[in-house]
């Protein structure tokens, strides 16, 4: 019977495990095809950009877009991969041995991003030389997710690259590894400025007559100007600004301070690049982290709490285990509410835990002994049960393990700022019409710009329609 009740508790864990498993592949799949999806609407915009500003900012969309894509997939690949080797391994109902012991998750914030510049004295103090422009931006990579800063435009004015963004990660372990990579473009490049409809019009000018051309080309760069182009074509080959990867680096926990510090940053962009730029070699930065055990409650309930060496009765309280302390309340609703607590015991890495009996045969207890100086201070604590007892067992256990692995980061809660909505790009805010004519396909379907041609009724003759048509096909 024993067995039968072992094997039924196997496949409900199994299955259980299958669920959660198959919950999470679903979400990231759903975050998969949203990519797929903006990567499509930005290939679009990009074929229909006039302007430098939109054509960058559509083209770091394609970036990130694919960069995200790829990560997703490993991901997937990564779980499959890890749902096969769990099927082979050991059951579910097996023991677990410390080893098998995680850490808690928590969360990562960079900000104060400043990248320092290093000039040539020719290029800087005496300001010869022409004047040229890149945009640059960050792409930051903890594990599968994938997160940019706003896109700064840089010449040699500027002693630093400067990000304003502050950039969350809600979901890490203490053996993260954030990638930072820094992308450039050179804004004077003739790629920046060549759209789809300045193309077109050369097109067009070229193949009508002269007089005919000239007022249809007029017309295109009038509305392309105005940033309301009423010709909208993709193109088989995005065209546009292209970003290269000028320098990285990888900050895990041991780069985690309450404060700016400097870092190093690998350079890979040559001075024969077009976007090539005078880094200095090295990121400042605030890189923080939260984990779970320092702001969430671990364990609580009601406990008879004793100080040592002193003649004085079981004192009642309600305890609760959050940080690195456990404090105790007079009663549970002064814990929700933030309540002026009794004591306080400070748990740190030093902190000795035991367990004993108060006389033979009765309730276990739990002896947490701390050193303040010379002085040995023991409480011992008992509950009203033995399995709330081990709660708090394995509570401060798991405190123990995850202050060993997040280290520092455990000493004191370290302040993150919630990151503020980004707003839109100024150069794109100005020009938001081409957004809003663009036609972008629905989930599924196969059309787009592509069977939606924007032409206004009057203003482009049957002989103009015919030269467009191989557009329209997606030649």
């Amino acid at each position: 019977m024993q067995d039968r009740l072992r094997i039924l508790e196997d496949l409900n864990m199994l299955y259980i495990r299958q669920m959660a498993l198959s919950l999470e592949d679903t979400e990231l799949q759903r975050k998969l095809d949203h990519e797929i999806r903006m990567r499509d609407g930005a290939c679009k915009l990009l074929a229909a950009c006039s302007q430098r500003e939109q054509a960058l900012e559509a083209t770091k969309s394609l970036l990130v877009c694919n960069s995200r894509i790829l990560s997703y997939m490993g991901e997937l690949q990564r779980r499959k991969e890890a749902q096969v080797l769990g099927k082979r391994g050991r059951r579910p109902s097996d023991s677990c041995s410390p080893a098998d012991r995680t850490a808690c998750r928590g969360r990562v914030c960079i900000s104060d991003l400043r990248i320092p510049l290093m000039w040539k004295d020719t290029e800087y103090f005496k300001n010869k030389g022409d004047l040229h422009r890149w945009a640059v931006f960050l792409l930051l990579q903890l594990g599968e997710h994938i997160q940019d800063t706003e896109t700064v435009v840089v010449d040699r004015t500027l002693t630093d690259i400067s990000f304003q963004s502050n950039v969350l990660f809600a979901d890490a372990g203490p053996d993260f590894e954030l990638r930072l990579e820094l992308y450039g473009a050179c804004m004077d490049e003739e790629g920046a400025l060549t759209g789809a409809p300045k193309r077109l019009a050369t097109k067009l000018s070229s193949s009508l007559g002269r007089s005919s051309g000239r007022r249809v080309r007029a017309s295109l760069e009038n509305a392309g100007g105005s940033g309301s182009s009423p010709i909208l074509l993709p193109t088989p080959a995005v065209g546009g600004p292209r970003y290269h990867l000028l320098a990285h680096s990888t900050l895990t926990l041991a780069a985690v301070h309450d404060g700016f510090r400097t870092h190093d940053l690998s350079l890979v962009s040559q001075e024969e690049n077009p976007a090539w730029l005078p880094l200095y070699g090295s990121i400042c930065c605030r890189l923080v982290a939260q984990p779970q055990c320092m702001v969430q409650p671990t364990v609580r309930g009601a406990l008879r709490v004793q100080q040592a060496g002193e003649l004085q009765e079981w004192v009642r309280v309600y305890g609760v285990l959050k940080g690195t302390n456990l404090f105790c309340y007079r009663h549970p609703e002064d814990a929700d509410t933030g309540g002026e607590h009794l004591l306080t015991i400070g748990i740190n890495k030093d902190t000795r835990v035991w367990s004993g009996e108060l006389e033979p045969g009765r309730s276990l207890t739990l002896s947490i002994s701390n050193q303040c100086g010379e002085e040995t201070v023991v409480h011992t604590l008992q509950t009203e049960s033995r399995a709330a007892l081990q709660s708090w067992r394995e509570a401060l256990r798991q405190l123990f393990f995850d202050m060993s692995r997040w280290k520092q980061c455990c000493e004191e809660i370290m302040k993150i700022e919630i990151p503020a909505p980004r707003k839109p790009p100024q150069a794109l805010a100005k020009q938001g019409s081409l957004y809003h004519e663009m036609v972008l396909s629905e989930p599924g379907a196969t059309g787009g710009l592509g069977e939606a041609l924007l032409l206004q009724d009057g203003e482009v003759s049957a002989e103009i329609q015919a030269l467009l048509s191989p557009y329209c096909s997606g030649r």
